[in-house]
């Protein structure tokens, strides 16, 4: 924001939290859908309450500081000021919240036909009564800290997101406010024994009981409420003073956060008298408060038992890719030839079985990687800690600042130090976001290496959620230059140079907007395909409209957010703009330019952070079979009619399903087709090269396209 928003051209371009709801208005869509199994609808459910709360706690709390710092700058893709963009997100997120109220009572009933029942406390029958009624005296009532707020009592810190009950008590001419926390460790549903599939939630349980709580005074209204508290953590002078290591420091913001301040009001249950006291207390305006109908924590979906597998769903199990072997150490199949897993059609195991092999092999010398995100038990950290143990010189950086994770990786990071590994937290003030491992093996007289690259975490969980690319190569130029990237990390070197790979913030963004002008001078024979979760840096942007002006075809497959608006004529009319929101979520980035088909995978988004505040790498893809796979993949994620929307030039987004074209849907071809390479890839396919792959995409009728 530091150029003003006069200065650009905002006729092609939009907010970016308000593209942001729009995408988890996406999201929300799933949660409808009918051909979704019901069980997977209610969790879409969930994710999309989920998303929201993250979304109050970094956007809206980052925004609510800015507009005390800055309450005059306008932000540069919608030219809004913080407190202009605070009531559009206030006001938009109004009709989400009902729509979701609409679809949670809709999934409810679908839900109960099928005997996975969420019973209200009145509806129980007398056994089930009697033994809901034991577990309130047994489990739930000895852990109670109910308040009553007076003089003598003030009000208490409100936990984020943590449900209360809540009441307006009477006591003669008085009013007071009461409230008691569901006690932590008390799961939140409780199955019916009898009625298998059948539950009460457990702020039902306590909703019920609240007026033998509050006996001695008289409930005039009571809901179910949570706080949603601002979550911006940011580095402060102040710590820098007292000399803290940046361990101490994030263990100390991670307190501070708990403390911040409110940034919304939830409220199950309509009580627009008891809403006015919470929010006087919470220093809250009407506006940042909702009531709903649904819970206010769906998380509970992925707790429910006995529920019939049809709900679901069919399993899927990611596979080990038929051309590797598990009888060959992977060191020497990756030394033949470069290795692509695509998460999560493929199992994690060859590159797990990689670290193993390393951690354990008496020629390996070295093991350099980056942690950002991984799994709470995770095989990757133990394999680490195993080579550590087995005297290999064992270098990770652990990236602590990972939003959201930083106990997680705080807790890695003091176990990877204790088994002997050299831990680095990397550059001060710019996160490390880079997926690299490097293994350094001796043979003979010289050091051989392979290196992977990916465009996901080291995160065997999410492995199987979201859409990744593992590269493992021994092409030398990329083994030199990860050499180089680690080198230059544990001296806090930006801007190293390097061969192959594109680093932020030193190379990358300079090399986008390169490849981007060159296709702008070759004009309608210019082609450029780029996937990535979010398009919102703005140069890059005018770039993609200035290649857009001069007739070059451009294809954005972004899942989330992007500010780009296409299709405005004579601006970004050469400009498709793809989202796919499906049972996995799309998480990996690739940049394709030019009809030779320059590929690279990449951890980095389209945004300023990424290009320019974050530790990135893009790697080029030099592996004919590699690339010619890769070319097949964005091909039919840009033929998907199934999940696919198209952003309008309104900013609207459209399904693409239409009646004359089977149904096509890129997620689910992989799940019944196993990703292969060079078995399943036509050779032809692999010399046409990049013009006749556009041109079979742009020569197919599509309404929302119009070729110039």
């Amino acid at each position: 924001m530091s150029q003003a928003a006069q200065s650009f051209d905002l006729s092609y371009t939009q907010n970016r939290e308000l593209s942001w709801l729009k995408f988890n208005q996406r999201v929300l869509e799933e949660a409808a859908d009918p051909s979704t199994p019901l069980m997977e609808r209610f969790r879409f459910l969930s994710i999309f309450s989920s998303n929201l709360d993250e979304f109050f706690r970094v956007r809206v709390g980052s925004l609510l500081d800015l507009s005390l710092e800055a309450p005059i700058c306008r932000e540069n893709k919608g030219g809004l000021t913080p407190v202009e963009q605070l009531t559009r997100i206030y006001t938009e997120v109004g009709p989400l919240i009902a729509q979701r109220d609409i679809i949670y009572t809709q999934l409810q009933a679908l839900l109960a036909e099928c005997g996975v029942e969420d019973v209200p406390y009145e509806q129980l029958k007398g056994q089930e009564r009697a033994y809901v009624r034991a577990y309130y005296h047994d489990k739930i009532r000895p852990l109670l800290v109910p308040q009553v707020i007076n003089p003598s009592h003030p009000f208490p810190h409100l936990k984020n997101k943590a449900l209360y009950a809540a009441a307006r008590l009477r006591d003669g001419e008085r009013v007071r406010l009461g409230l008691v926390g569901i006690p932590e460790g008390v799961p939140r549903i409780l199955p019916l024994p009898e009625r298998q599939g059948a539950f009460v939630r457990t702020e039902n349980i306590l909703a019920h009981y609240l007026k033998k709580i509050f006996k001695i005074y008289r409930i005039e209204e009571q809901a179910i409420i949570a706080v949603t508290r601002n979550a911006d953590i940011s580095y402060d002078e102040k710590y820098d003073e007292e000399d803290m290591d940046l361990r101490s420091q994030m263990t100390k913001l991670l307190r501070e956060r708990e403390r911040l301040a409110p940034v919304r009001l939830e409220m199950q249950g309509g009580a627009p008298n008891l809403r006015d006291m919470l929010l006087q207390r919470l220093r809250l305006q009407r506006h940042q408060s909702y009531t709903c109908t649904c819970p206010l924590d769906l998380s509970y979906a992925y707790d429910l038992e006995k529920v019939p597998p049809v709900l679901f769903y069919p399993p899927h199990q990611p596979v080990y890719p038929a051309w590797l072997t598990r009888e060959q150490p992977m060191w020497e199949q990756v030394r033949q030839r470069d290795i692509l897993l695509f998460y999560p059609y493929h199992s994690m195991d060859p590159f797990l079985q990689l670290l193993q092999q390393a951690a354990v092999d008496p020629a390996v010398r070295a093991i350099q990687i980056t942690l950002y995100r991984v799994a709470r038990k995770s095989a990757v950290a133990k394999y680490l800690c195993m080579a550590a143990e087995h005297g290999k010189a064992v270098t990770v950086l652990v990236e602590l600042r990972a939003r959201f994770d930083e106990g997680n990786n705080i807790a890695w990071a003091k176990e990877l130090e204790e088994a002997g590994c050299h831990i680095l937290y990397g550059p001060e003030n710019y996160k490390c976001h880079a997926k690299l491992c490097l293994i350094t093996r001796q043979s003979r007289d010289r050091l051989q290496y392979v290196a992977q690259v990916g465009t996901g975490n080291y995160n065997e969980k999410t492995a199987r959620l979201y859409t990744d690319f593992c590269l493992m190569t021994a092409d030398p130029e990329i083994c030199m230059d990860v050499v180089a990237f680690f080198q230059n990390m544990l001296v806090g070197d930006l801007r190293g140079r390097y061969d192959a790979l594109l680093v932020a913030p030193a190379s990358l963004k300079q090399t986008l907007l390169h490849q981007i002008e060159e296709q702008t001078a070759l004009g309608e024979r210019g082609r450029i395909i780029i996937k990535t979760n979010s398009v919102t840096e703005r140069e890059i942007i005018d770039k993609l409209a200035e290649a857009s002006q001069a007739g070059v075809h451009i294809d954005l497959i972004v899942r989330g957010i992007c500010c780009l608006v296409p299709g405005i004529e004579g601006k970004t009319d050469h400009i498709r703009v793809t989202s796919i929101v499906g049972r996995f979520l799309e998480h990996s980035r690739i940049y394709c330019f030019g009809q030779d088909a320059q590929l690279y995978i990449s951890s980095a988004d389209i945004m300023t952070r990424n290009q320019e505040r974050r530790v990135e790498v893009a790697c080029p893809i030099r592996s004919p079979e590699v690339k010619a796979f890769l070319l097949d993949y964005l091909e039919r994620i840009l033929q998907d009619n199934v999940k696919a929307r198209r952003l309008c030039s309104d900013g609207s987004y459209v399904p693409l399903q239409q009646e004359s074209l089977l149904p096509c849907a890129v997620q689910q071809y992989y799940l019944d087709h196993v990703p292969m390479f060079s078995s399943t890839v036509p050779k032809k396919k692999q010399t046409k090269g990049i013009l006749h792959f556009f041109r079979r995409i742009y020569e197919r009728n599509d309404p929302v396209w119009t070729k110039k």
